[in-house]
């Protein structure tokens, strides 16, 4: 994983201990998308991917899969991440966000989408605004975020 941060001016705020539970939580999360076989891409979006957090800053993770009906149903995969209390699920256009909390405060959000999120021709105005507010890539075999983050730079 690429999560960068740690001793850089951008993230001089954040305490030693919550960039490593970030780093943590994020190395949890791919690990756990790469043995999906339904897991397409997992990018990390938001302040954390464009080395700008804060100490109040959240994980904001986006999961594209084949199945994302199965995430509405089946709340295994929660317990599975163990990522503390589902404090929200909204929906977000083409986006399930899970919003989580750990027991030291950190909020995690699991947005769940399609494939479709990522579509480059056109790219979704939604899409291109998370993406162009800071997006890199953690798990993505088929280049499919790598070819959005392109289409919106």
């Amino acid at each position: 994983m690429t999560v960068q941060g740690e001793g850089t001016a951008s993230t001089v705020g954040v305490s030693a201990e919550r960039q490593l539970e970030m780093r943590t939580v994020v190395d949890r999360v791919t690990r756990w998308a790469g043995n999906r076989s339904d897991a397409v891409a997992l990018l990390l979006v938001g302040s954390w991917a464009r080395d700008a957090a804060r100490p109040d800053s959240d994980v904001d993770l986006v999961l594209l899969t084949t199945e994302p009906s199965r995430y509405a149903d089946d709340d295994a995969w929660v317990r599975e991440l163990a990522l503390g209390e589902v404090v929200r699920i909204q929906q977000w256009g083409p986006v399930t966000e899970w919003r989580h909390v750990t027991a030291s405060g950190l909020e995690v959000e699991v947005g769940v989408g399609s494939p479709d999120w990522a579509r480059t021709d056109p790219v979704d105005v939604g899409t291109r605004r998370v993406v162009t507010d800071g997006a890199r890539a953690l798990y993505d075999p088929a280049g499919l975020v790598a070819a959005l983050i392109r289409a919106c730079a």
